[in-house]
């Protein structure tokens, strides 16, 4: 399996345990009695970690999304900040841009119109803020799937451009 089709599979079980009190675990058995998902080991811990250190993760997305309070924002944009933000922080082996990037692009497949530039804009915040980012992460102009730091700043402060 791809890390793409792992973290997608992470993401999916990190978003249906936003809606349930239950485990990861028993989240990952239905998920695969009932859905037939296969859930390969980067996945697992991938849904594991960030199912076990959800009260680090909202702090730092709440530190990172001025103006956005959790509970105001999608669960979809929510769920993928959760697994993108650990990544970032504890993946040695992921890149932070593909991590950014894959996050754009899974909210932009599940989440509204605005999640893709918030998601964007909170994981850009953090990655500048706690000293992540590469010189070659902050591209000069605007690309869909890349950190816009104009366009992001204004997203996740609420202020339109």
């Amino acid at each position: 399996m791809k890390r793409s089709e792992s973290r997608e599979i992470a993401f999916t079980l990190i978003f249906e345990r936003s809606f349930k009190d239950e485990t990861i675990d028993e989240i990952i058995e239905q998920a695969v009695v009932g859905r037939n998902i296969e859930v390969d080991d980067y996945a697992y811990h991938l849904a594991k970690d960030v199912s076990d250190h959800m009260p680090w993760l909202d702090a730092s997305i709440a530190k990172y999304s001025k103006k956005w309070k959790l509970n105001r924002m999608s669960r979809v944009a929510l769920s993928i900040l959760r697994m993108s933000l650990w990544e970032i922080d504890h993946e040695d082996t992921v890149p932070v841009g593909a991590s950014i990037n894959e996050a754009v692009e899974l909210a932009k497949r599940y989440g509204n119109d605005d999640d893709f530039s918030f998601v964007n804009g909170v994981l850009g915040a953090y990655v500048r803020e706690e000293g992540k980012e590469s010189p070659e992460l902050i591209p000069e102009k605007q690309d869909a799937g890349q950190i816009l730091p104009d366009a992001a700043e204004a997203v996740i402060s609420g202020v339109e451009e």
